[in-house]
Order: structure tokens, then C-alpha cells, then sequence
């Protein structure tokens, strides 16, 4: 990405590069490409954590939907389309691998009492309503890492990607039932290793 030398001004918005891509300007995919990388690998990291396979899943992104822009009808925003074939592609890789980790399709559809916080004081806000802002989306970003597998991909759908429950559900194979239980054990989760930092903010105030 750091040999692109092409501003992103010569479309003056989402619309008009929608265009170029569509009509095959040679700049179009160039500017797609510098415009929406960040966000698309961003949320490859999220969904595999291993920068080698966000990259590869960067790329691979960006050749699908540069060969199938003339399929998009624009019912959504380019980048919620990008999220999309970056999620599935992470998807696919996480389904390649073979190891003893618990598998997306595993479902534990309770709540399970080692679930619950022991740390609730001091919790001024939902976690899954501030990734816009900075410190804390840093935070929520570590604190995402250290998800399970299965819970992570099922809030960062939800919660980030803002699928329904029923699109996430078809996503991942799962049912209705089983990604509400684990969005719930995700947002408990979350309040746990969020406890610490938001108590010494609450300190420092």
C-alpha cells in the first residue's frame, strides 16, 4: 500500500468512485483500494488476529470485489460491502485451520455460571456503544483479543458489523438462539477485562 500515490480528491465522494469503479477508471480501484485498506484490514485483525492472514485477506478482498463491483447495487455503503467479503473470507481461513480451538459451530446455549463479571463497579458505559471513540475503542480492541473465538467473531458481527441477529446467524451457521447466548456471554465478558481501566478512570476523575 505505501507505493500508491494516487489522491483520493479526483472523486469527490463515495458515489462518483462507485462510478469509476463501474465504468473501470484506471484510478478508480486504486482510490478504493487507499480508501477503504485501513478499515478492511482492521477488521480482518479483529476476526483472526494474525497480521500475515489479515493482509492476505486484505488482498484477496479487494481482487474480489474490484471483479464484482459490477454486481454491487449499492443498497448498503462500499464499505459495509467490503466488510462483508472480508468477513467471509475470514471466515473461510478460520475454517481451514485444524487446531483444538473451540470450533464457531460449538454451542454452549447457556449462560454458564464462570460467565458472570466479578468485577461490575464502577461501569459508566456499554462497551458495545463507544468503538467511535478513541482511548476506549483502543481498549475494546485489546480487550477483544482475549475473546474466545466464537464469542469474538458473534460480537463483532453484531456489535461492530451491525448484522442483525438473524444475518449474523446465517453467517456463522448458527442459530438464532445460540448467537443471542453468546453476544451475551461476549458483553459480560468484555465487562470483565474492561473493569480495571474503567475503575481507574473512575479514579482519576
Amino acid at each position: 500500500m505505501t507505493g500508491l500515490q494516487i489522491h483520493l480528491s479526483i472523486y469527490d465522494d463515495e458515489k462518483q468512485l462507485l462510478i469509476g469503479l463501474q465504468r473501470g477508471d484506471n484510478d478508480a480501484c486504486t482510490c478504493f483500494v487507499k480508501q477503504f485498506a485501513p478499515l478492511v484490514y482492521t477488521q480482518a485483525m479483529r476476526m483472526v488476529n494474525d497480521p500475515d492472514e489479515a493482509e492476505s485477506i486484505l488482498q484477496t478482498t479487494f481482487i474480489k470485489a474490484c471483479a464484482k463491483i459490477g454486481e454491487f447495487e449499492g443498497r448498503s455503503g462500499l464499505s459495509t460491502w467490503l466488510y462483508r467479503i472480508a468477513t467471509n473470507e475470514a471466515l473461510m481461513f478460520l475454517r481451514r485451520q485444524q487446531t483444538p480451538r473451540v470450533s464457531i459451530e460449538k454451542v454452549d446455549e447457556t449462560v454458564q455460571p464462570g460467565d458472570m463479571p466479578h468485577n461490575l463497579n464502577a461501569w459508566p458505559i456499554d462497551p458495545a456503544h463507544q468503538v467511535l471513540d478513541g482511548e476506549i475503542r483502543a481498549q475494546l480492541e485489546l480487550a477483544l483479543v482475549e475473546l474466545p473465538e466464537n464469542l469474538r467473531l458473534v460480537f463483532i458481527l453484531r456489535e461492530i458489523q451491525e448484522l442483525s441477529t438473524e444475518e449474523t446467524a446465517i453467517t456463522l451457521g448458527l442459530s438464532i438462539s445460540a448467537v443471542k447466548v453468546r453476544l451475551h456471554r461476549a458483553r459480560l465478558r468484555l465487562r470483565e477485562l474492561l473493569a480495571d481501566y474503567f475503575n481507574s478512570e473512575g479514579d482519576a476523575q
